[in-house]
């Protein structure tokens, strides 16, 4: 288990470049499985969970080829589907919960797919019925195997129908457009997901032969086609890094220009921060944010204590709210974070609170968070990363804090951040890693 050491306390200053956005990678290169034509992708972050995922697709016989740094070439002409019945394919699933995206590619293309339940972040329950629903409609039949606790799909053709989605799940909306894409007839999708990245999945679909309608609206509808053909994709920045990187330019006080942001797809972050009282400018397509002593919480009009909670985009992604509660904690004010997605994601506050952040978790859901204004820095400790995202906000902490940190089990960083302390780094964060 690998560790970061962290001498906190001191301003960076410097430009950094969001990497490829990782949940569009894991769309994009699980849909190179509705063809047998090569399909290229450029800018996608190597990091754990996409390595992950390229790997089982080698295993189950994609030719893949890395042109170049960021730029893979993926031809699934041969595909080997005895391959989901072995423990190794049981295995690297268990491991990746974007492995779900295989669902729907490998059901319209083959007839057929076997999963274990994925694995991913413990962060609450993560359940995959609306997945599940939304390909029995379209004529697939399932099993789930308690015993083993994996479940099967099997479909000899798909057919189009009309879906209400019970949730606007991302993923579900992602495997159903890939499945209805080669499925016989007229699919619509009601109350999709209409995210950045199914919105890219989508045109890419399309430049694929796909005929999709209501790209970005939360109506999607797709006349299926008998075969899809080779294309060549870029990923956009990813937003989940942009705003990590404007939550570290506030917290540790630091001028710093975020290069090539894809600032039109970032939706509410950029309205966020400025609630939370960091300025910044923008220009051309990068972000600056500039040094700031003190940044003040927004209330709302009638003065009561400002709520940031996540929800389905345009709102403010989950993903994010990990971030901007550790960014709270040296503002100037109070803010209540709501995660309303996931019943374990703020239970990585007691790390802030050992910290000497201010912060009352009124339940799995809820905490408040008093704003110190600065005037207490926290102060370094020793800790451990439970997920991805919680992981990034522990490391912005003790990146303002004084004194040393040691944050634990950096492997789940890794996953979502692509040699972060190698670019931190470059900006003055005095930030080791050490291989146990």
């Amino acid at each position: 288990m690998a560790s970061f050491v962290i001498e906190g306390g001191k301003r960076l200053e410097g430009e950094l470049v969001p990497q490829g956005a990782k949940n569009e990678a894991l769309q994009v290169i699980a849909a190179t499985l509705l063809t047998e034509d090569e399909v290229v992708i450029h800018n996608i972050p190597e990091i754990l969970d996409i390595i992950r995922l390229i790997e089982i697709l080698k295993n189950l016989g994609v030719e893949v080829k890395r042109l170049k740094k960021g730029s893979y070439s993926f031809r699934a002409k041969y595909i080997t589907l005895d391959y989901m019945e072995t423990e190794d394919f049981i295995e690297r699933v268990k491991k990746l919960r974007g492995s779900i995206l295989l669902m729907g590619p490998l059901l319209a293309r083959f007839g057929k797919v076997r999963l274990p339940k994925p694995g991913g972040d413990k962060i609450g329950r993560r359940r995959i019925d609306t997945h599940v629903y939304g390909l029995t409609e379209l004529g697939a039949k399932f099993n789930y195997d308690y015993r083993e606790n994996l479940f099967s799909l099997q479909a000899r053709e798909l057919n189009g129908k009309f879906i209400l989605l019970d949730e606007a799940s991302v993923t579900g909306t992602a495997n159903l457009i890939m499945a209805a894409s080669l499925a016989k007839g007229k699919t619509v999708i009601y109350n999709a997901a209409c995210e950045p990245y199914v919105q890219q999945l989508s045109r890419m679909l399309v430049r694929m032969g796909a005929k999709i309608q209501g790209i970005g609206s939360n109506m999607v509808t797709i006349e299926g086609v008998p075969s899809l053909g080779g294309t060549e994709h870029t990923l956009l920045p990813d937003m989940i890094e942009v705003g990590s990187f404007m939550g570290l330019a506030a917290i540790t006080g630091s001028p710093i220009k975020i290069k090539n942001v894809g600032y039109e797809h970032l939706g509410q972050i950029p309205r966020v921060f400025r609630r939370l009282g960091v300025k910044f400018q923008v220009k051309d397509d990068d972000i600056f944010v500039p040094a700031q002593d003190h940044y003040e919480i927004e209330t709302f009009i009638d003065g009561s204590i400002l709520t940031i909670s996540d929800a389905p985009w345009p709102g403010v992604s989950p993903d994010l709210l990990s971030i901007l509660l550790v960014v709270a904690t040296q503002a100037r004010g109070s803010v209540l974070i709501h995660q309303k997605m996931f019943e374990s994601r703020l239970f990585f506050v007691d790390k802030l609170l050992d910290m000497g952040a201010q912060i009352i978790l009124c339940d799995p859901h809820r905490a408040t968070v008093i704003g110190l204004d600065r005037k207490h820095p926290l102060r370094g400790t020793v800790m451990t990363s439970p997920d991805i995202r919680a992981g990034v906000a522990l490391l912005l902490a003790a990146l303002s804090a004084e004194g040393t940190s040691v944050i634990k089990n950096i492997e789940q960083i890794d996953r979502g951040y692509e040699n972060i302390e190698l670019r931190l780094r470059e900006i003055g964060a005095n930030i080791q890693r050490l291989d146990e």
